[in-house]
């Protein structure tokens, strides 16, 4: 077996054991959403009510809606941007945080 380089392509994507199909990359995945429920709930804690407030979809949403509404539209450009570009992702990755930072500003 090669000799695999931290942090590079193949390294992200190599199994780790045999059970399911679970890769760095969808290890970092879920502690992601892990880490961002995590810091809502604690935000939260310190600062409850998360100030609802009605933005330009006219709902009115709080902190842990727009988590909500910004997580699922994120997944939706990666799902997107895989049918019609493919790999890589770092686009895609700079249209999500972009797509975050209008949610939690703008909704």
């Amino acid at each position: 077996m090669e000799d695999l380089v931290m942090f590079s392509a193949k390294w992200w994507i190599q199994p780790l054991g045999t059970w399911m199909a679970w890769t760095r990359a969808t290890a970092a995945f879920f502690i992601f959403i892990v880490a961002c429920i995590t810091a809502m709930g604690v935000w939260e804690y310190y600062r409850p009510g998360g100030s609802p407030r009605r933005g330009v979809f006219a709902i009115d949403t709080t902190r842990g809606d727009r988590l909500f509404i910004s997580l699922l539209g994120s997944a939706f450009i990666f799902i997107a941007w895989l049918y019609v570009m493919g790999a890589p992702l770092w686009w895609p990755l700079l249209v999500a945080l972009a797509w975050a930072v209008f949610v939690f500003r703008k909704v």
